[in-house]
């Protein structure tokens, strides 16, 4: 029975994707080196482990909206699931390498995304926690299947500048955001009573407006 370990090796954006794509380039290994490997069929859970870093100042102011006030981070201060990707691995025996495309989001409404946004360099710690399927030969040349075991997993310092190169090529000096339907309506009602031609305008002068409100008005 095959007794496969993982390790990242290196993470790159994906250039010309639908959609922002980092790959994760992944070692294989058996430990079995002449056994043949017919299939695998990965499933990938990859989380943040945002208590594994340190943090400046500016990267604590920014990261408010996702643990609270520093001086609460011995409570609030965990990891967070970013996403699940899928990746077939095809006949092999000993070593591969496999790339992992993992799917990112700029909307603001997900947590993983205020993350990547609040920490502005240096690297971010990943656990990838592995299961699913491996298809392999025995000595006998039968074809045999079994899981991943559940303990399967790797660890990989991910550069932040990675995802800040991908979301630059991206959306250039943009973010998204998500509103509910009423909010989205209020605002688009406000920029059209009002002649305001963009969005950013429309933003812009809601924010002198309430800049100028008295404080606890």
């Amino acid at each position: 029975m095959p007794d496969l370990t993982f390790s990242v090796e290196s993470a790159e954006s994906v250039p010309l994707a639908a959609a922002p794509t980092i790959s994760l380039k992944l070692r294989v290994e058996n430990a079995t080196p002449n056994e043949l490997i017919h299939t695998i069929t990965l499933r990938v859970q990859i989380q943040i482990e945002a208590t594994r870093r340190r943090y400046d100042e500016s990267e604590k102011e920014r990261l408010l909206d996702l643990f609270g006030e520093p001086d609460r981070w011995n409570r609030t201060l965990r990891s967070l699931l970013w996403t699940h990707a899928n990746v077939v691995i095809p006949s092999f025996t000993g070593i591969t390498v496999a790339d992992v495309q993992v799917p990112c989001t700029f909307d603001f409404n997900v947590a993983a995304t205020k993350y990547f946004h609040g920490v502005s360099d240096g690297e971010i710690p990943l656990d990838l926690l592995f299961s699913g399927t491996v298809f392999y030969n025995s000595e006998e040349s039968t074809l045999l299947v079994a899981p991943i075991p559940w303990d399967r997993e790797a660890r990989f310092r991910l550069p932040v500048q990675v995802w800040r190169t991908m979301m630059d090529e991206f959306y250039p000096n943009s973010a998204w955001l998500s509103l509910r339907r009423d909010v989205f309506l209020r605002v688009y009602e406000y920029k059209v009573r009002y002649g305001i031609p963009t969005w950013e305008a429309a933003f812009e002068r809601l924010l002198e407006a309430a800049e100028e409100e008295p404080v606890g008005r």
